[in-house]
């Protein structure tokens, strides 16, 4: 069976950082895309980041670059979303998500067919 199993959410200050894990298992990991969507309270899930751990390739949306990075550790089965600078406005339930697509594609969401269960992240002001 496929899973993905997301940690690493947490309250921090604005300013503070927080690594995100998804842990992937029951497929080729490889051969799939794994992204990161956020939703906040009373709005719709967004796309955030997203990678193909096969070639490396990465997408990231407008509101976080130069503040958070994906990564995989392609022996882990293991994506990575690494958040710097954390402001109010990224506090949101962090979901990751796969699905086979060859390029890091975040949107739209509901094309991706696997999910994991959320993480929340709370960014204090």
């Amino acid at each position: 069976d496929v899973q993905l199993q997301a940690s690493g959410g947490g309250l921090v200050q604005a300013g503070g950082s927080l690594r995100l894990s998804c842990a992937a298992s029951g497929f080729t990991f490889s051969d799939y895309a794994i992204a990161w969507f956020r939703q906040a309270p009373g709005k719709e899930r967004e796309g955030v980041s997203a990678i193909t751990p096969g070639d490396g390739s990465t997408n990231i949306a407008q509101s976080v670059l130069g503040r958070f990075t994906i990564s995989s550790d392609n022996a882990k089965n293991t994506v990575y979303l690494q958040m710097n600078s954390l402001n109010a406005e990224d506090t949101a339930v962090y979901y990751c998500a796969a699905s086979r697509f060859s390029i890091p594609t975040m949107a739209p969401s509901y094309e991706y067919r696997y999910w994991g269960q959320g993480t929340l992240v709370t960014v204090s002001s």
